[in-house]
């Protein structure tokens, strides 16, 4: 990867180093609660949106385990203790404690629930931190790994994306002339890469991170889904960009949307994305 060349924002190192420790220490708190979960029978409800409401209709989708919620108040427990100020941008919860504060915290306490409460093994646990809407830390835990084990890989802007605070550097077999890619429609077969979706875009931002995707895009995400997941490919030297067909912007940090409030808010962004490496974005965004 080569195109991430970033300005840092008006925060100090030490500062950043003491979220970041922060951060990986909530990531831990969550892969300890999802792991204590695995095998145990799970209370699951559904979320209904506003089209399934008008229809009276069920619509399976969007699953939230105890597990989401409790996670979610763990983190946001721990969090007030440390930075009580700090703005936090949760998907379980809406309770703003910093709204305007500079410093926002995405989370995403158990990302690939549907994975997670079938007991298909692709899920993960993502804690993102903006500054003025900039990814500045990211720490994710995974439940797969290049590691071949569950952990988190973790970085800070202008630092070096780490796995369980080992330094990753993805290796590039030559002779290996079709990659992976993480993208939502089929792959012809004369194309660069073959698709996979894992079910998660915390796990899919990890692996472009650490080079086994090569490619990945996602079509509307929330804040929490990649927040986390951009620091790390940052760190990787990972190209992201938004936009649509035709119109692909390079992209550096969150710009809110209007709320139903009718202010702007972080919480309501939604746009789609493409990260990976430079030659790889500019294949996929030219599509």
């Amino acid at each position: 990867m080569s195109e991430s060349t970033v300005q840092s924002p008006q925060v100090g190192g030490t500062e950043l180093e003491d979220i970041e420790a922060l951060a990986i220490e909530l990531a831990n708190l969550a892969g300890a609660e999802i792991k204590a979960a695995l095998g145990t029978i799970l209370k699951v409800r559904y979320k209904t949106g506003a089209a399934e409401k008008e229809k009276q209709k069920a619509v399976y989708r969007d699953p939230v385990s105890e597990v989401d919620r409790k996670v979610e108040e763990l983190i946001r427990t721990r969090l007030g203790k440390q930075f009580p100020d700090h703005d936090i941008i949760g998907e379980e919860m809406e309770h703003r404690p910093g709204f305007g504060h500079d410093f926002v915290w995405a989370i995403d306490p158990v990302d690939g629930t549907t994975n997670f409460v079938n007991g298909f093994p692709l899920f993960a646990a993502s804690i993102g931190v903006l500054y003025r809407g900039e990814p500045v830390v990211g720490a994710v835990w995974c439940s797969a790994s290049h590691a071949l084990r569950a952990g988190i890989y973790h970085a800070t802007l202008g630092g070096k994306l780490r796995f369980e605070g080992s330094d990753v550097t993805p290796k590039v077999n030559p002779d290996v002339r079709r990659r992976l890619a993480g993208v939502p429609v089929a792959t012809a077969e004369d194309s660069a890469w073959e698709t996979r979706k894992t079910g998660s875009a915390a796990i899919e931002c990890a692996m472009v991170a650490a080079g086994l995707l090569q490619v990945a895009r996602f079509v509307s995400p929330n804040i929490w889904d990649v927040a986390g997941g951009l620091a790390l490919v940052r760190a990787a030297g990972g190209s992201v960009r938004t936009g649509s067909s035709g119109n692909w912007t390079a992209m550096s940090r969150f710009e809110p949307a209007q709320g139903p409030s009718g202010k702007p808010d972080l919480r309501y962004w939604r746009q789609p994305i493409v990260i990976g490496t430079k030659d790889a974005v500019d294949l996929l965004c030219a599509a």
